[in-house]
């Protein structure tokens, strides 16, 4: 038997909300003397860029700066609905609109087709780069990250070199914690999807921004060369 379909109430309210928006910019955008198609395809455009300023806003978290532009182009469409939403409201005579108002639905196209056009090309996250990374560290308890460089045993002068660059046993590496072993599994298999090869524990330990001693453990555990 198929799946039952269910009415969500979140869904109707927000397909009412946006019947009622959709109709108010298309009666301003007549009024303006947009006629025809052309009065349907204001409230597209402008519900449009709202979506797609969102969409923008949740991808580019991490780049401060493209989010900024993101929420100004949020900031103008919201402005936009609202404005034509509250117009409606009797606030304006629909039969004799100002001049200013039509000079304003007359130049959204061209802005709506700039700030897409801006939205579109922003840079979007590298895959594999883990931009939170350092901050998951930090989180950590102290004394499960942050080891001391004077208490590590320095390597003995004649020792062999493979020695030396030899990962720290089992018995001497300190306690992973789960959610960041998982983290740094999580890193290495994108890596590895994206480069075709294993990561190497150099470029795990720089991509986590830990200690020698903790990183290599992660590496140990992880089986990475």
């Amino acid at each position: 038997m198929g799946r039952r379909i269910r009415p969500d109430a979140v869904l109707v309210q927000a397909v009412i909300a946006g019947a009622l928006s959709f109709a108010h910019l298309h009666d301003i955008a007549a009024a303006a003397g947009q006629d025809g198609w052309k009065a349907w395809a204001y409230p597209i455009s402008v519900d449009l860029l709202l979506v797609a300023a969102w969409h923008r806003i949740r991808t580019l978290r991490a780049d401060h700066h493209a989010a900024r532009a993101a929420w100004s182009w949020f900031g103008t469409a919201l402005i936009a609905s609202l404005g034509a939403n509250i117009a409606t409201a009797g606030l304006l005579d629909l039969n004799a609109v100002p001049i200013w108002l039509r000079i304003l639905v007359a130049g959204w196209p061209a802005l709506a087709f700039l700030g897409g056009t801006l939205l579109v090309h922003s840079p979007a996250e590298a895959p594999g780069i883990v931009p939170d990374a350092p901050q998951l560290a930090e989180e950590l308890p102290t004394q499960e990250v942050e080891l001391q460089r004077d208490d590590e045993p320095e390597p003995a002068p004649n020792a062999a070199p493979e020695l030396l660059s030899a990962p720290p046993s089992a018995a001497d590496a300190p306690a992973v914690p789960p959610a960041l072993l998982a983290h740094a599994r999580k890193i290495a298999d994108t890596h590895h999807a994206t480069a075709g090869e294993p990561i190497a524990r150099d470029v795990l330990r720089a991509r986590l921004g830990l200690p020698a001693p903790m990183a290599d453990a992660i590496a140990t555990q992880l089986q990475l060369a």
